[in-house]
C-alpha cells in the first residue's frame, strides 16, 4: 500500500447555510466559521504528522490548506484536477431554484441525470481519482492532506472503493467542513483502495 492521504472538505463559505451550488465556476468567500475550522485543521494536520500538503487550486480550498501547509512547514501543492464539479445550470442556485423534475431526476440519479451544461459524474469521478492516484505515488510513504471539495471526492471514493458513481450520494450522504477521510491507495491500481475512517475531525 502507498502513503496515507487524509481527504479534507474546504471550509464553510458563505453559501454553506443555502445549499447553494458552488461547483468548478464559482468560488465564495469563507465566513467568520469557516475561517476557524481552517485553523483547527492546521493544528489537527502537525498533530497527525502529516507530511505533505495538496489543495484543489480553487480559492476556497487554497485558503482551506494554506495555514496546514505553514503549521507542517512544507509548501502548498495545488492540482487544478482537484477542483469541484461543474454543475451546469445548477451552479450558484439552490435545488429550490431550479427546475423541480430536473431536481427529481438528478436526485434520483445523479450520472445518469446530471444538470445541463455539468460535468458527468462519471467523468469527474475519474478526473479526480486519477489525481489522487497521481498525489499518492508521488508521497509513496508519506501522510499526504488533501483539501478539495464535497462532490469531487465523494465520486472519487466511490471510484476508488470499487462502488457505484450512481450511489456517491447514498452512499456518502455528506462531508463536513474540514472532516478527513482516511484512504491507502494500492500499489496495483486494478485494486480498491482501503478506507480507513469516513468523515473525522483532527484532534490537535
Amino acid at each position: 500500500m502507498r502513503g496515507r492521504l487524509l481527504l479534507a472538505r474546504h471550509a464553510e463559505t458563505v453559501w454553506h447555510h443555502e445549499n447553494r451550488y458552488a461547483g468548478s465556476r464559482s468560488d465564495p468567500d469563507l465566513t467568520e466559521r469557516g475561517l476557524r475550522q481552517v485553523e483547527t485543521l492546521a493544528s489537527g494536520a502537525k498533530a497527525a504528522g502529516v507530511d505533505a500538503v495538496v489543495s484543489s487550486a480553487l480559492r476556497r480550498a487554497v485558503r482551506t490548506a494554506e495555514p496546514a501547509a505553514l503549521a507542517v512547514g512544507v509548501e502548498l501543492q495545488r492540482v487544478p484536477e482537484l477542483r469541484e464539479v461543474d454543475f451546469g445550470e445548477l451552479e450558484g442556485r439552490t435545488r429550490a431554484e431550479a427546475d423541480p423534475e430536473r431536481v427529481r431526476r438528478f436526485l434520483d440519479d445523479p450520472a445518469a441525470h446530471p444538470f445541463p451544461g455539468a460535468e458527468p459524474p462519471a467523468e469527474a469521478a475519474a478526473r479526480v481519482s486519477a489525481a489522487l492516484r497521481s498525489i499518492a505515488e508521488r508521497h509513496p510513504e508519506s501522510t499526504v492532506l488533501v483539501v478539495a471539495h464535497s462532490t469531487g471526492l465523494r465520486l472519487a471514493l466511490c471510484a476508488l472503493l470499487g462502488l457505484p458513481v450512481a450511489e456517491y450520494r447514498r452512499i456518502f450522504p455528506r462531508l463536513d467542513n474540514v472532516a478527513v477521510t482516511e484512504l491507502r491507495l494500492p500499489d496495483d491500481a486494478s485494486r480498491p483502495a482501503s478506507l480507513l475512517s469516513l468523515n473525522r475531525i483532527l484532534l490537535a
